[in-house]
């Protein structure tokens, strides 16, 4: 029996339990919280209560943002049914919803386009892998809309579109916040954060709400380095930022609300834990074996990730005759550097060409710059007042300006080059970069966007409501490439791609009851194509330039998501449940291509996804909740894809899983309030724990695995013929987190937690370096983590 039926069958039966939803923190809440469990979203881009919202919807408020101790999404993430992020160090995340996902992207691809899109309010802010870490701090709520919400949010949200809802400034109060952290990772590394809130206003018609956070990143992998001496916690950093916004009322009308925000990252390392490296193994007889361990990587120069972010926005609402006219204006400025020791990868070159030992061992510095300029404007004109038939249309616009360059700085390297392959050739193969630098690369990028939409929802009876909406897009992208050095072809190129198509929606919902809703959608997503960046034929073996040199540009992924859901609310529980299934068509995969330290992207003709997500909160006795959440996905591909002598490429193969998403996930949780001495304070405890189920990093990953990895390189005394065993599928990992404290009278709330509390090590992503034949190895969560926050509010 196929794939394909299979997942049929799951869904069908999972249709009776059907569609999700909570939000509703499973933690200590006031009465009035828990018997209205009201939580307004702007999902649908109009004010709405979340269980009226007719699709499936999660919306994680301030206070559950605050209760579960979380200073990134990844953290948040693990409490939302359908939702994976993987993190590959602050500021480098991957969001993937119900299951649609292309496998990993790395800091060397900026073609490939998100399937996730991510707002702050309105504004996009989605980056492929570079996605701004936007700290938590001050949020109203952060809202996960699953399934594809191309009709009202476009290109990057064929998986689903997550949204950062900030607080706004208020002209009725003046107050503040100032919160206080510390922590320890791993028993040895100290974090904390410091972050502070005021919101004043200025008259009747103007208020002024300001952020500022700093934050230090305790570290938790430790570096041997080649020359010494080592170093622990090598991947610690710190983020700093904050946001200025002002809120212009002048009537009840027209709100005006300008805002800038700036972040910083720098980080001085990355949370990988390396298996074999080129320099670090235990088959060496020249130089000291050396078996790396848990939290251990080598190196021979300092890595560091440094991320600047600037975003100005200019939102503004007219309300007239019942009708709301808004206007979203956006900036964004970015600096992205991702510092890398490639002296691995470059060591590996070297002793393919036969250099000397001394050749191998020079420091190599594989330095990625980002430079991003990006431009969108969104006009969008809708019904304002209540009633049976409303109606939205709009119009967006986007333009990007990527400079992605790449240098690999090698000081001496180009005096081996010339006396091993004769004299002038490092000066021959520049193409007009610098010295000593065998690889690189600029790519400017300048993508633009045209797009119309429109939704409309009518009320057939008092109980039944149809819902009906298209997007129409417009998109060209147009790549420069330039390329120079002993490893580059020397191009000089330039390429173009463009498409269009109209993404569609229809849902019906229907009050069964007053307290439940039954719904059913049909809509389609697309993610954009884009053009692949050449091979680096110098370091290919012909195999691998004969596999994967043919995919030049790669189209737009598009894919038919049919669902249906319900959601339960009745005194003290809430209960929301989905049941889905995805028809994807040219998904966009992502390969490692090989020996030539490139990847790739290229389209999978089918592919699907199909499950069952739910979520539940209950209160069941005076000071108890208690949640559960979880997800249960089938995604695989429908096609098999081969080279020309019938060899499948890169594991697509049908009945493969698709790359980097758990089969399960699971959330339980649990808290009870109580109150201390007269009343006036409260305590509390809880506890949760998370389940994420097994994935794989590649699809070719579940191929011939556990798989021995033979680098071919003799150095060090290693012949180069030892072979490293490694199973590449990704164990599923649980985490327990603990927290206790005390509300107390006048706004003052301490709490003590641990989160992680048996130390598990949980293995995000599979690392290889060329092919694996310079180094192995995998991103690494973060260990136990002892914490203590202080929030005052004023």
């Amino acid at each position: 029996m196929s794939a394909k039926s299979n997942s049929s069958k799951i869904l069908l039966a999972g249709c009776s339990a059907l569609a999700l939803i909570p939000a509703a923190p499973a933690f200590a809440q006031d009465p009035e919280t828990v018997d209205t469990n009201v939580i307004v979203v702007t999902a649908t881009l109009r004010e709405t209560t979340l269980q009226d919202v007719p699709f499936s919807v999660n919306a994680q408020t301030e206070e559950a943002i605050q209760r579960a101790n979380a200073t990134t999404m990844e953290e948040l993430a693990r409490d939302v049914a359908g939702l994976s992020i993987q993190n590959l160090g602050p500021g480098q995340s991957q969001v993937s919803v119900r299951g649609v996902s292309a496998g990993q992207v790395v800091r060397d691809q900026p073609g490939v386009k998100e399937q996730v899109g991510v707002y702050l309010d309105d504004t996009v802010i989605s980056l492929s892998l570079f996605t701004p870490d936007i700290d938590l701090f001050d949020l109203n709520r952060v809202e996960t809309l699953r399934g594809p919400q191309g009709t009202l949010f476009g290109s990057g949200s064929v998986g689903g579109t997550l949204r950062y809802i900030t607080n706004q400034p208020d002209p009725t109060q003046f107050e503040g916040v100032i919160e206080g952290n510390v922590n320890l990772v791993d028993g040895d590394d100290i974090g904390g954060h410091l972050r502070g809130m005021i919101n004043v206003p200025i008259g009747d018609t103007l208020a002024i709400r300001a952020v500022a956070y700093g934050q230090r990143y305790g570290g938790f992998v430790d570096a041997l380095f080649e020359n010494g001496p080592d170093e622990e916690d090598i991947n610690s950093g710190t983020r700093f930022g904050g946001r200025i916004a002002l809120a212009f009322t002048p009537n009840e009308n027209i709100t005006i609300t300008p805002r800038v925000l700036y972040q910083e990252i720098d980080v001085d390392g990355f949370n990988r834990q390396e298996v074999f490296n080129l320099y670090a193994n235990p088959h060496t007889t020249t130089r000291p074996p050396i078996q790396l361990g848990e939290r251990e990587q080598y190196l021979l120069l300092q890595e560091r990730f440094l991320d600047e972010t600037m975003i100005a926005d200019l939102t503004a609402t007219f309300e007239f005759g019942g009708v709301a006219l808004t206007s979203v204006s956006s900036y964004i400025n970015r600096d992205i550097l991702v510092s890398r020791d490639a002296s691995a990868l470059t060591g590996s070159v070297s002793v393919d060409l036969g250099f000397p030992d001394e050749a191998v061992l020079l420091p190599s510095n594989l330095r990625d710059t980002t430079d991003l300029e990006t431009f969108t404007q969104e006009v969008r004109l809708g019904s304002a007042e209540p009633g049976p038939f409303q109606w939205l249309i709009g119009g967006f616009y986007s333009k990007v300006d990527r400079v992605y360059a790449q240098r690999l700085p090698t000081p001496g390297y180009d005096a081996f080059t010339d006396a091993a392959l004769g004299a002038g050739t490092s000066a021959a193969v520049a193409n007009g970069f610098p010295a000593n630098s065998p690889y690189n690369a600029d790519l400017p990028y300048d993508i633009e966007q045209l797009a119309a939409f429109g939704e409309i929802s009518y009320d057939i009876t008092d109980a039944i409501t149809l819902t009906a909406g298209a997007r129409y897009y417009d998109f060209s992208e147009v790549r420069s490439f330039t390329s120079g050095g002993l490893f580059s072809n020397g191009d000089e190129r330039t390429d173009e791609t463009s498409s269009n198509g109209i993404t569609p929606r229809l849902i019906a919902s229907w009050d069964v009851h007053p307290d439940i809703t039954v719904n059913a959608q049909v809509s389609r997503g697309f993610r954009l194509g884009g053009v692949n960046d050449p091979l680096n034929l110098p370091l290919c073996s012909d195999e691998d330039e004969a596999i994967f040199g043919g995919f030049q540009d790669y189209d737009d992924e598009t894919l038919w998501n049919y669902e249906t859901g319900v959601k339960i609310q009745i005194p003290e529980v809430t209960f929301n449940a989905a049941a889905f299934y995805t028809d994807i068509s040219n998904l966009q995969v992502t390969l490692d291509a090989g020996s030539c330290s490139s990847r790739i992207v290229f389209n999978v003709p089918e592919a699907h996804t199909a499950g069952v997500e739910f979520e539940f909160t209950a209160h069941p006795i005076e000071g108890v909740d208690v949640g559960f959440s979880g997800s249960v996905v089938e995604a695989r591909f429908d096609s098999t894809v081969v080279d020309g002598n019938g060899n499948v490429i890169g594991g697509i193969r049908t009945g493969n899983r698709l790359p980097s998403v758990p089969n399960v996930q699971l959330a339980a949780n649990a808290a009870y309030s109580f109150p201390i001495g007269t009343g006036e304070s409260i305590g509390f405890l809880r506890a949760s724990l998370q389940y994420v189920g097994s994935r794989f990093t590649q699809p070719s990953d579940q191929e011939n695995n556990p798989r021995g990895f033979v680098s071919g390189l003799p150095f060090g005394g290693a012949n180069g013929n030892d072979v490293t065993i490694i199973n590449l599928k990704l164990p599923g990992y649980e985490l327990v987190n603990l927290s206790a404290g005390v509300e107390l009278g006048g706004g003052t709330d301490v709490t003590v937690y641990v989160n992680n509390v048996f130390d598990e090590n949980p293995l995000l992503s599979f690392d290889r370096e060329r092919g694996g034949r310079a180094r192995l190895g995998f991103n690494i969560g973060q260990p136990r983590t002892y914490g203590l926050t202080v929030r005052q509010r004023f």
